[in-house]
């Protein structure tokens, strides 16, 4: 992989797209191009050749009509399990199933899609967040507020797919062999009363459940703290099984993957003395728990 990847075009080659744990940019995820065009094509030439319409497959399969034609024409992504269920009442021979990886990762905006696949790897992911608790961590209704909030608009169709991809990342937290997460999070973002009361509420009970499991750590870094080496914005740490050792970054979904060594190097040195400026994990719970209220 080359140092620097910065962010690339749509049809870029995969290992160089970039992606993002935080919010999404303005560009649209495109769902009807590409490998969902692929799957769609393919999926209609095995229904017709089983003689199926559409509202047969879908009787079938337990899908509405409507929902098959959008999956056929590349406008919504399949899920694992329609794919599944497709490929074998079309008898496709896994042609279908063989998609199934590529046509998951089209959930994503362009710009996420390989940092996605890295994510799934880590063995060890680090992350630094400034405006907005980490995509990682929220809730679904925090999540679909902060996808609601986005300029300009996105569809509600493109906001429940980026939902369920983000939902779905959290699989990270269940993994096995577990993976060591740490997270710091800027103080500033736990006051952000995003979607109303009982959404911050929810989520600050999230962070409050997923600091609680072993092989996370999450710490808060208060306000009134006189020496932060983290001004320079937030950052992502991630190494990856085969032992690849990468850094995003994002600004304004300028997004870009960092491999050079010297570079990554330097983000993990911050990152330490960040973890040393803040509040221990065990203060940082505290913290949560006395914004709720101490319940």
């Amino acid at each position: 992989m080359s140092g620097l990847v910065h962010q690339p075009d749509e049809g870029a080659a995969a290992e160089q797209t970039v992606a993002s744990g935080g919010e999404p940019g303005t560009r649209s995820p495109e769902p009807g191009s590409g490998i969902l065009r692929v799957f769609g094509r393919q999926m209609k030439l095995f229904r017709l050749r089983a003689g199926l319409e559409r509202v047969d497959m879908g009787a079938r399969t337990g899908y509405s009509p409507a929902t098959i034609a959008a999956y056929g024409q590349g406008r919504r992504v399949p899920p694992p399990k329609f794919i599944d269920l497709a490929d074998e009442l079309l008898d496709a021979g896994g042609v279908l199933k063989e998609m199934k990886e590529e046509v998951a990762r089209a959930q994503y905006p362009a710009f996420f899609r390989d940092a996605a696949r890295l994510e799934a790897e880590a063995v060890e992911l680090h992350a630094y967040d400034t405006h907005l608790v980490k995509g990682l961590l929220q809730t679904e209704a925090y999540a679909r507020a902060v996808f609601r909030m986005w300029r300009p608009y996105l569809d509600e169709e493109v906001i429940e797919q980026r939902l369920a991809a983000r939902m779905a990342r959290q699989e990270i937290f269940t993994r096995r062999p577990a993976p060591h997460l740490t997270f710091v999070l800027e103080e500033a973002v736990l006051h952000k009363r995003i979607g109303g009361d009982q959404i911050w509420r929810g989520q600050l009970e999230q962070i409050l459940s997923i600091g609680h499991q072993r092989n996370v750590e999450i710490q808060v870094m208060p306000l009134n703290q006189a020496e932060h080496a983290g001004l320079a914005g937030p950052f992502t740490l991630m190494e990856t099984k085969d032992g690849r050792r990468i850094a995003y970054t994002e600004v304004q979904s300028d997004s870009r993957l960092h491999t050079e060594r010297d570079r990554v190097r330097g983000l993990e040195a911050t990152y330490g003395t960040i973890r040393a400026q803040a509040l221990t994990p065990h203060e940082s719970l505290s913290l949560v728990q006395k914004f709720l209220g101490g319940r």
